[in-house]
């Protein structure tokens, strides 16, 4: 017979081994769930913490100009350095923080708390020229330090031309990444894949050995070739700048020079422009708060030529002459068929012509334009009426974006077509009390000069495949006609007589068959400000140039629209 205790016994054994088996079956069911659940993530973090990466810079893609030969922007080699600080041996720290701060004029004890760190990796100094980092080898040959210091490629962004075409181009941050204009919009053509080093490394973090390393080459980034020719860019900015300070213009000024059989935009200038080497620096006599600075800095960025809007004023009677003429409305050189008065009544407001105190008297179309006569405009527009005429408006292309490859672009400014009163209907005939962008006004003038069809602005002509060398162009895209052929050539008819006759003489290029109108507008109400521009197309008989000069605030007594001229002579 069994004893109680021998039952106790094999009661406690009986319920240990079941425990046990429970304890089996909880690590079994643990490990099958780390093997097969958490695998995956377990591995890629082991492999995060056993291996060190380091990144090499893809070359960002160059900028050419309309040649394909001139080169607007390029990634030069520099190379960067990092450190491993457990790898730089204790006796030799010291000596190292004090190497890198002599050598990149770096703070010796920041510099000091980097090497002395227990992380794995820290970046010393980024973008430095090769003559300083064939110092440093140099030095860690002669001081017997083979490991803990990297030096890896990298690129900078370099502008050969400084401060030309810079509102076009834009600039990169501190990271390479665009941050304004061409060098944004094409942020993803242009910034191609970075490649990087990956080493294994010990639990510390130290070296295991150069087989350990594994080096993927980045990819780097595409070309691009703009419409942008240099040549004309370059005396498109001369000129613009002695208009500008000949004129004291405050506001500055900006001039558009397209091809309106193409869209190619040739020439694209804002003054005051800025050096994109070094975009961050201001010339300001006195010193100004980060708040003043940013401010200051934005505007000087800023491409008025896209991003800021402006009263057409008298250039805007194009547009009105080109519906009137396409509707039937009237005809270019019907003699007698306008009286200009000094001034027209519309709904009891009498709008006054600009030279009131000694009227055009009889004119027909061609002479109203010669003379900038407002009230014959007036007369048009409401003829025309507001929902005529704001089908003109959208196939001009004003009431939206033009769509050019560049950020920050604005559309004009108009009241609802449901608001336009007669008196507003009027304001408008003649280019004032709305607000356009000079590209719109460029591109509209250049669906006149290329027979009556809008092209798209272009500012890229093509893009170039890195690793293929495959050229893919950019289509030139007409988006439809706006007036007739017949329509077209009567207007530039009348604007060759605008040059030759009328208000737009000064434009007269021996040689040349130029046409023309000048434009003066309020800058804002009862600012005191104005704004003067002149849009010139040339040759007349086959046009290859569409200009327009904006100065903004002129208040000096020179010439101030001389620039366009001589581009025109130039042309």
């Amino acid at each position: 017979m069994f004893k109680q205790s021998d039952i106790s016994r094999k009661k406690r054994i009986r319920n240990m081994l079941f425990i046990i088996f429970l304890i089996l079956i909880c690590l079994t069911t643990r490990i099958g769930f780390i093997q097969f659940v958490q695998g995956a993530n377990l591995k890629e973090m082991a492999m995060a913490q056993q291996s060190l990466d380091r990144k090499i810079t893809a070359k960002r893609g160059t900028i050419y100009d309309i040649t394909s030969k001139k080169v607007l922007a390029i990634s030069a080699t520099v190379e960067t350095v990092t450190i491993n600080p457990v790898n730089i041996p204790e006796d030799k720290k010291e000596l190292v923080a004090h190497k890198f701060a002599e050598l990149f004029e770096l703070d010796y004890e920041k510099t000091l708390k980097k090497v002395k760190k227990k992380s794995s990796i820290e970046t010393i100094a980024k973008r430095v020229d090769k003559e300083l980092t064939n110092n440093l080898r140099l030095w860690m040959q002669e001081n017997n330090i083979m490991s803990g210091i990297n030096i890896d490629e990298d690129t900078k962004r370099y502008y050969p031309y400084n401060n030309l075409a810079s509102h076009v181009i834009g600039f990169c941050g501190s990271d390479n990444q665009g941050l304004d204009g061409i060098e944004a919009k094409y942020e993803a053509e242009l910034k191609g894949s970075n490649g990087k080093i990956i080493k294994i490394t010990d639990a510390k973090g130290g070296d295991i050995g150069k087989e350990g390393e594994n080096y993927i080459a980045p990819i780097d980034g595409n070309n691009l070739i703009l419409s942008i020719d240099m040549t004309i860019q370059s005396i498109v900015e001369k000129y613009l700048q002695e208009a500008c300070i000949d004129n004291e213009c405050s506001d500055g000024g900006n001039i558009v020079v397209m091809n309106p059989k193409t869209g190619d935009v040739l020439a694209m200038a804002t003054y005051p422009n800025y050096n994109l080497n070094q975009p961050y620096e201001i010339n300001a006599q006195a010193e100004l708060s980060q708040e003043e600075k940013t401010k200051q800095l934005q505007q000087i960025w800023r491409n008025k030529a896209i991003a800021d809007t402006y009263e057409p004023g008298s250039t805007f009677k194009l547009v009105t002459a080109s519906a009137a003429l396409e509707e039937g409305i009237t005809t270019t050189d019907k003699e007698g068929e306008f009286c200009c008065t000094g001034g027209i009544e519309i709904a009891g407001v009498r709008i006054k012509c600009w030279r009131y105190y000694r009227p055009h008297g009889s004119e027909s179309l061609r002479q109203a334009l010669m003379n900038s006569c407002n009230p014959v405009f007036i007369g048009l527009g409401q003829k025309i009426g507001v929902q005529k005429y704001y089908s003109y408006l959208n196939k001009f292309g004003f009431l939206n974006k033009t769509g050019i490859d560049l950020p920050g672009e604005a559309k004009g400014i108009f009241l609802a077509e449901n608001k336009v009163g007669p008196v507003e209907l009027a304001t408008i005939s003649f280019g004032q009390r709305f607000e356009v962008t000079p590209l719109q006004m460029v591109t509209a003038v250049s669906a006149i000069a290329n027979n009556g069809v809008k092209v798209k602005p272009r500012i890229v002509k093509a893009v170039i495949n890195s690793q293929t060398g495959e050229i893919e162009e950019k289509p030139v895209q007409e988006e439809g006609r706006v007036i007739s052929e017949e329509t077209a050539k009567n207007v530039l008819s009348m604007m060759e007589s605008v040059v030759a006759e009328g208000t737009g003489k000064n434009a007269q290029v021996k040689g040349f068959s130029v046409g023309g109108k000048t434009g003066t507008s309020e800058d804002g109400v009862n600012t005191n400000k104005y704004v003067t521009s002149f849009i010139g197309v040339a040759p007349i008989s086959n046009p290859s140039v569409v200009v327009l000069v904006t100065l903004y605030n002129p208040t000096g007594e020179g010439g101030h629209q001389g620039g366009a001229w001589v581009i025109l002579t130039t042309l």
